[in-house]
């Protein structure tokens, strides 16, 4: 059986893709995603995270989304990266963050993400981000 690091980068590579279809099917039904920890309840289900997927994936163009650091517990897949795109305007946001993924026979049951609102608002009013945010951004992926 892969490693949740794995799942999560044939996720990642559908999602670039935008094979909605894979990424959903990489979850289970029941799975409660927490979009926008602390800012937005949470999506329960499957159909409901592929709608938000569906939508969200609409507005972007080129997607560059990125690892830094992970490991795994358990379940459990803790991440750090950057998850950056260029939407469909032609602006660039790239939001460090971090990311908890639990894991249930193979697939993703729970998911919660943390990163700064704030910043991601302020990209995409076209600001740039501080030189301290872009220094995190440039690091290189796994």
């Amino acid at each position: 059986m892969a490693g949740h690091y794995d799942v999560l980068k044939t996720l990642i590579d559908a999602w670039k893709r935008a094979d909605i279809e894979t990424v959903a099917s990489l979850m289970t039904d029941d799975i409660v995603w927490h979009y926008a920890t602390a800012i937005a309840p949470p999506l329960e289900g499957k159909a409901a995270s592929v709608e938000f997927l569906t939508k969200f994936r609409g507005t972007m163009g080129e997607v560059t989304w990125r690892i830094f650091h992970h490991a795994e517990s358990g379940p459990l897949l803790f991440l750090e990266g950057v998850d950056e795109y260029v939407g469909n305007d032609g602006v660039r946001v790239a939001a460090p963050y971090a990311g908890v993924l639990e894991f249930r026979d193979g697939k993703v049951c729970a998911w919660r993400d943390y990163f700064d609102m704030g910043l991601v608002q302020r990209m995409k009013a076209s600001k740039a981000a501080p030189d301290y945010v872009e220094a995190l951004i440039a690091r290189p992926a796994v």
